[in-house]
């Protein structure tokens, strides 16, 4: 499948957002101070732009408000409801500790949980594809989660960093959503790998019980849609030297950097640049996992174009 950008950061970036929102919204964070006020700022700010980024894949933008009626048949549709949905006890809680100073247990609560199902609807969008095998599976769901918790509890460790307390709790339960999160990827990917195609040219032809099909000659000489859209391709090798970026980037190093800040437990400055350092890190990881994950995808639809 072809990576688009846009569809990359809005993944990234809303995913990232949620999962901040989330935390906060469980009153991690001290909702007095500076840091809590910024750190919902910026949640939203992810959310918001993620959101944003994702109508620059649209082919005419200004209709993307239709593909919110279609909620009962379709996950993008759900998504786009949820989204809505989850801004209004997002804005009760942000409004609470921004401008009150005060935690809304009720409405925190309500915006984590709906933040994490506006997730799930995000990752439903891809593994409810049967025509992707690599998507089709509950891991897909599963990844999409653990990445948006454990990128939430790494950017709540830098803000409590931020306001001069240890958090070795934060950091500890930072540590083990990293974890989880790389392990279910590392899983999904040698599913990905060893997997035997469900779509093959003998089974989308009906020609299967005749023998071995082959393409004799491509329906289109030139590159169209479905071939640039479909058809991406990235070298194996390359694949797997992006991989290892992600994992150690993504997974390995701002874990290590978590691990020493939680058996110092002290705050102070420079733990949090370090843990600015581990989030960037992170984010970074993910969204050259999050490339993979289109660039390495096969459509069956490559099945007619000899793919």
């Amino acid at each position: 499948m072809h990576p688009a950008l846009s569809i990359i950061a809005f993944t990234t970036l809303s995913g990232l957002g949620y999962g901040l929102a989330a935390i906060l919204g469980l009153g991690v964070l001290g909702p007095s101070a500076i840091s809590s006020k910024v750190a919902w700022v910026l949640a939203l700010a992810l959310i918001g732009g993620g959101l944003l980024a994702s109508t620059a894949h649209l082919g005419n933008p200004q209709r993307a408000w239709r593909a919110l009626s279609q909620w009962r048949s379709s996950w993008l549709s759900r998504e786009g409801v949820m989204a809505i949905l989850t801004f209004l006890p997002l804005l009760v809680s942000a409004w609470g500790t921004v401008i009150l100073s005060r935690y809304f247990p009720v409405a925190g609560v309500i915006g984590a949980a709906l933040c994490l199902v506006t997730v799930y609807c995000t990752s439903m969008i891809y593994a409810s594809l049967k025509s992707i095998d690599a998507w089709h599976t509950p891991l897909t769901s599963l990844c999409y989660l653990l990445f948006s918790v454990a990128g939430g509890l790494t950017a709540a460790c830098f803000f409590a960093l931020c306001s001069g307390s240890a958090a070795r709790g934060l950091l500890l339960a930072a540590l083990v959503a990293l974890v989880a999160a790389w392990v279910a990827k590392r899983s999904w990917r040698q599913r990905m790998q060893t997997l035997k195609p469900l779509s093959s040219p003998e089974t989308a032809t009906g020609l299967g019980a005749i023998g071995k099909v082959r393409l004799f000659e491509r329906p289109h000489m030139t590159e169209n849609y479905l071939t640039r859209e479909m058809g991406f391709r990235v070298a194996r090798k390359h694949a797997a030297k992006l991989w290892l970026i992600a994992l150690v980037a993504g997974g390995a190093v701002p874990g290590l950097i978590l691990l020493v800040l939680a058996i110092a437990g002290n705050g102070g400055t420079a733990a949090a640049i370090a843990a600015a350092i581990a989030l960037l890190l992170h984010v970074l990881g993910v969204l050259v996992e999050r490339w993979l994950f289109f660039a390495e995808a096969r459509h069956s639809v490559m099945n007619y174009y000899g793919g």
